[in-house]
């Protein structure tokens, strides 16, 4: 069985396929009105792949879902570990008091 590609992946695709199913459509028929492969929305929707913003876009469009609701909540954290887990914010404020202790 495919693995996982991250919380976030499952999620997305979580919120997609219920989308999907509220409005009783098969993924052949969302793959069709997305013009996007329906073995692709399958993968996504099993969270095995994360979908680029033009897929994910083109989905809400046929599902006329706000692209934004598939997202919502989702974190960096929700993602493999990240090297750095600052903010830009946190960095800027890092880097001036690195500055300011020369």
């Amino acid at each position: 069985m495919p693995r996982i590609h991250s919380e976030a992946a499952r999620l997305i695709g979580q919120r997609i396929r219920r989308a999907r199913q509220d409005l009783g459509i098969s993924l052949e028929n969302l793959g069709e009105l997305a013009d996007v492969n329906w073995t692709s929305v399958g993968k996504i929707e099993r969270g095995v792949s994360s979908p680029t913003t033009e897929t994910l876009i083109r989905l809400a469009t046929a599902l006329e879902v706000d692209a934004g609701a598939f997202i919502r909540g989702i974190t960096a954290d929700a993602y493999p570990a990240r090297h750095h887990q600052l903010t830009a914010r946190e960095f800027i404020e890092a880097r001036n008091r690195a500055r300011l202790d020369r």
